[in-house]
């Protein structure tokens, strides 16, 4: 189907909640395909999954070039993660497409949270990180939530960097995209046997429109995160939380259950 003019701005918005905060962009597609273009919600998740991994893997390169990705933290968090991505998006093919974006929603506002509540940080903005194992379990069970509610997870995939790893803002950003590619693309990989089982189609042209769309908001939104403080990041990012996640809510709830 044709993309709605309505639905560039959310599509820009998307790269741009990406880049600037690491995460944000899955809590925006996910909406932009569903309301303002009109995808059965199991259609907008599996897109959406694809949408943010390519949009993250692009908006990741600047970050690349800057060397600020902790590869160690990309390959404790985020190879767990992908094995969790790809159990959540088998188990989410038992879930109908409402109760998943009721839980996403859920999740959101958890996620914020986490994000708002003061942390003692030392020197440099960073603490002290859980052990290297204990980052495994928490990359494998966001990886099993995200995969459930079909996302790339970066709201909640920052916080776990910032709050568990040990991270500045700024590096848990920079990390956050590259695990989040791996992860969407993981569970992407796994949405294709669910839409298939169902007889269901991915839209390609508007995928691929939403994606372009997203990637020039990336870029704009990572050149300016170089001049926020982190401090102000993580305000913003929680107040984001808390909003897209009642709204959501406010949705899906209802026809979740039954009224």
């Amino acid at each position: 189907m044709p993309v709605s003019i309505l639905a560039w701005p959310g599509a820009v918005a998307i790269g741009v909640s990406l880049g600037l905060l690491g995460s944000g962009g899955s809590i925006l597609t996910v909406p932009v395909l569903v309301y303002l273009i009109g995808q059965d919600e199991k259609v907008a998740i599996a897109g959406s999954l694809f949408v943010v991994g390519t949009i993250a893997l692009a908006g990741s390169l600047q970050y690349l070039r800057a060397k600020l990705v902790d590869w160690h933290k990309v390959l404790v968090f985020g190879l767990p993660g992908m094995a969790g991505t790809y159990i959540g998006a088998a188990i989410a093919a038992y879930l109908s497409g409402i109760m998943q974006l009721t839980l996403f929603a859920g999740v959101m506002l958890l996620a914020s949270y986490f994000m708002l509540r003061p942390v003692d940080l030392v020197s440099g903005g960073e603490h002290a990180p859980r052990a290297t194992w204990k980052i495994a379990v928490d990359g494998l069970a966001v990886g099993i939530l995200t995969g459930l509610v079909g996302v790339g997870g970066g709201f909640l995939i920052v916080p776990a960097l910032v709050l568990l790893g040990g991270m500045a803002m700024h590096r848990a950003v920079a990390t956050s995209l590259v695990i989040i590619a791996l992860k969407s693309y993981s569970g992407f990989y796994k949405y294709m046997d669910v839409l298939e089982a169902q007889n269901l189609e991915l839209d390609w042209q508007t995928l691929m429109i939403v994606t372009g769309l997203g990637i020039a908001g990336s870029l704009a939104g990572g050149k300016l995160a170089n001049r926020l403080p982190q401090q102000t990041l993580k305000r913003s990012f929680g107040i984001f939380l808390i909003v897209m996640g009642i709204y959501i809510l406010a949705r899906s709830a209802p026809d979740a259950l039954g009224f």
